[in-house]
């Protein structure tokens, strides 16, 4: 039992450990956030610069780009919330599980 008691971590550890472990998964989600909105920026001016000057000659094509980024987003949120409920931060996570369901409501709104 000695031995189980030397392995086991001190709350410090655990706490500091956890504590970077939400930082490193709150950075990504900001990281996926900031492409998505760069994405769907850059479709947006290609977009409006391509129809200036130009006949329409038939009907458009559907665009997927929001489709995509947005779904991307949700899963990149959603994987976030799996994550910080397996670590024990209950309350970010249903947080985050909340925004995931937003996401994908949105997502399933945007669907051409």
């Amino acid at each position: 039992m000695a031995e189980l008691a030397d392995k086991q971590p001190s709350g410090g550890e655990g706490a500091l450990t956890g504590g970077c472990l939400l930082l490193l998964v709150l950075m990504a989600d900001v990281a996926a956030t900031l492409l998505v909105v760069i994405v769907l920026a850059v479709r947006g001016l290609g977009r409006r610069n391509a129809g200036s000057g130009q006949t329409a000659i038939g009907v458009p094509t559907v665009d997927w780009a929001p489709v995509l980024g947005f779904g991307a987003l949700a899963l990149a949120v959603g994987v976030t919330a799996v994550v910080l409920l397996r670590i024990g931060h209950r309350v970010i996570g249903a947080v985050q599980l909340t925004l995931c369901v937003f996401l994908t409501v949105h997502t399933l709104g945007s669907w051409p």
